[in-house]
């Protein structure tokens, strides 16, 4: 009889195991990533999967290897575009670049669904962001500042400022975001 191959833990259990491991609770991971207690009990819960600002954060709270986070992210990534009602947001990244502990730098492919905003939803994480667009339009707000990009226009700013992005047009965009984080 073939063994049935063992699952991972999902994102969200690593994430509350990490927690109670480390006797933080919700309020504490809330204030250390800047998101709210809603979102990260969301994500502990299964109920969302994390973007790659909040993997970042969590990975760094919760002292928890980033290329573990982001494994489970790929998988997650081909979740998001099975089932809509289980995304964060209307967009999807794939990694670029292999995860490493000595490496600073992170690239990815994200593809941001044609007309979406994404209200009330704000990322944030130490470092740098540069973002370059592939295909398609996008507006980022950074702090209180909105610029629009198009084609072959690109984006270099402090990511440790909340920021955001949508996509106005009626194609999917296609982006390379490259992360620092220190």
């Amino acid at each position: 009889m073939a063994r049935k191959k063992e699952q991972e833990p999902s994102i969200g259990r690593r994430a509350r195991e990490g927690r109670e491991k480390l006797g933080l609770s919700l309020e504490y991971v809330a204030h250390e990533t800047g998101y709210s207690v809603d979102v990260i009990k969301q994500v502990e819960d299964d109920k969302i999967v994390p973007p790659v600002a909040l993997l970042i954060q969590l990975s760094r709270v919760l002292k928890l290897a980033m290329e573990d986070m982001e494994a489970e992210e790929i998988k997650a990534s081909k979740q998001r575009k099975k089932s809509h009602q289980k995304r964060v947001a209307s967009y999807a990244y794939t990694p670029l670049t292999k995860p490493s502990d000595e490496k600073h730098l992170r690239a990815y492919l994200v593809s941001i669904d044609p007309k979406t905003e994404h209200k009330g939803v704000e990322y944030h994480h130490e470092g740098e962001e540069f973002i370059h667009v592939l295909k398609g339009g996008l507006i980022i707000q950074i702090g209180e500042n909105v610029s629009e990009l198009t084609k072959g226009e690109s984006i270099h700013f402090n990511s440790a400022l909340r920021h955001k992005l949508s996509n106005p047009t009626g194609e999917t965009t296609k982006l390379i975001v490259v992360v620092y984080v220190p």
